[in-house]
C-alpha cells in the first residue's frame, strides 16, 4: 500500500549560515554604524541584541531576508517578545520544528473533511498517510500545500 510521511524540519545549518550573513550585512549598514547590535546563533535559536526596539525590528527584517535567500521557510520563524537589560534590548528567534499535536489534529481533520480515501496516523512529531491509490496521496499533498497552516511541511518516504 502506498504511503508517505508529513514532517516539519528546519535545516539548522542553513539557519546558522543565514545568521552569519545577517551579521555581515549588519556590519556594512550605515544606520547601524557605531551601534552595538549583533546576531548570535545558540542551539536552534538566534538571539538579536541592539540598543533600541526599532533596531530589533530592522534586524528581524534583515534576518528574514537572509533566511529567504538561504531557502529557509520564514513561516517557521517564531519571534519571542523582546526584553530590556539596561541600555540593551534582546530578542530571541526560535524555529517551529516537528508537528505538534494540535497541528497534527488540524491536518487530520482537513484530510477527513476532504473525504479522501486515505488513512492518517499521528506518529510522534510526524504524520503517516496511507492509501490504496497513489493519486489519493498526491491529492493529500496538494491539499496540505494549498491550505495555509502557518508552518512549512516536507513530504518524505513516498512508497508505492
Amino acid at each position: 500500500m502506498p504511503s508517505f510521511d508529513i514532517v516539519s524540519e528546519i535545516n539548522m545549518e542553513e539557519v546558522r549560515n543565514a545568521t552569519e550573513n545577517a551579521s555581515r550585512e549588519l556590519s556594512t549598514r550605515f544606520d547601524f554604524r557605531g551601534v552595538e547590535a549583533s546576531f548570535e546563533y545558540k542551539e536552534k535559536t538566534v538571539v538579536m541584541k541592539a540598543e533600541a526596539e526599532f533596531q530589533l525590528q530592522q534586524m528581524e527584517s534583515m534576518f528574514r531576508n537572509a533566511c529567504a535567500k538561504r531557502g529557509v521557510d520564514t513561516s517557521a520563524i517564531d519571534v519571542k517578545p523582546y526584553d530590556a537589560h539596561g541600555k540593551t534590548y534582546r530578542q530571541t528567534i526560535a524555529f517551529k520544528e516537528g508537528i505538534e499535536q494540535p497541528m497534527a489534529k488540524k491536518i487530520v481533520k482537513l484530510i477527513k473533511d476532504a473525504k479522501l480515501k486515505v488513512q492518517t496516523a499521528i506518529q510522534g512529531e510526524e504524520l503517516r498517510i496511507t492509501g490504496k491509490k497513489r493519486d489519493d496521496l498526491q491529492q493529500v499533498i496538494s491539499l496540505v500545500k494549498s491550505s495555509d497552516l502557518g508552518q512549512p511541511f516536507q513530504y518524505k518516504n513516498f512508497r508505492d
